[in-house]
């Protein structure tokens, strides 16, 4: 399991910043400005005891944004604006994670059960100081974290680092974790702490029913 201190990055002044919904779970953020839309899976309430939803209260909910567009801006260089939130903003944001662990649940597109939203978000093409085009996000409130996000997801599809972000297959977690295994076959946040409980129960699953059929 990843440490703590490796969610964490530390930013010009020597203050460090966590990206606070992923620490609570001790999981290793996904790489460059991916950990936004990775800490924002995060968000919601998981783990034993349950962590609460950063997401179901205003004033938690600022918080987080407020971090994480700060981890954010330092992990890619570039300036995030500030924002502040209301209660419609919560409820879209919600939504875009929603969708987003749906995605990442079905990674085939085989959840044909739910019908998913369309999100969609603005942002502007600009040439920088040393001639870099770069994409900035557009809008104010949910749909400014909603375009730094499809920016994200975007930037990681082409870099194929997208398949990488994954949701934990123990039912009763749910964490989402970024899989840095060589052959990108993680299925579990945590081996000792998911994997191995999950594995065991199957193991004593498949005993009884040999022994029922004896």
């Amino acid at each position: 399991m990843a440490t703590v201190m490796s969610t964490m990055t530390t930013s010009e002044g020597g203050r460090v910043m966590a990206w606070s919904a992923s620490t609570r779970y001790e999981v290793e953020p996904a790489p460059l400005g991916l950990a936004l839309v990775h800490d924002l899976l995060n968000t919601i309430s998981a783990g034993r005891p349950r962590a609460a939803d950063l997401l179901d209260d205003l004033a938690e909910a600022q918080a987080w944004v407020d971090q994480a567009l700060e981890c954010w801006a330092q992990e890619t260089g570039q300036a995030a604006a500030q924002m502040q939130l209301t209660e419609t903003d919560l409820e879209e944001l919600r939504g875009v994670r929603a969708e987003l662990r749906r995605l990442l649940s079905s990674p085939d597109g085989d959840d044909a059960a739910v019908a998913p939203a369309v999100h969609v978000a603005a942002a502007a093409l600009r040439m920088d100081r040393s001639g870099r085009v770069v994409l900035e996000p557009r809008g104010h409130g949910w749909r400014y974290v909603a375009a730094l996000v499809l920016l994200e997801m975007f930037q990681a599809q082409q870099a194929d680092t997208w398949r990488r972000l994954k949701i934990c297959r123990n039912a009763r977690c749910t964490t989402a974790f970024f899989d840095r295994s060589r052959n990108n076959s993680g299925v579990w946040h945590s081996t000792k702490t998911c994997g191995n409980p999950e594995n065991l129960r199957a193991h004593r699953a498949r005993q009884r029913v040999r022994t029922a059929g004896l």
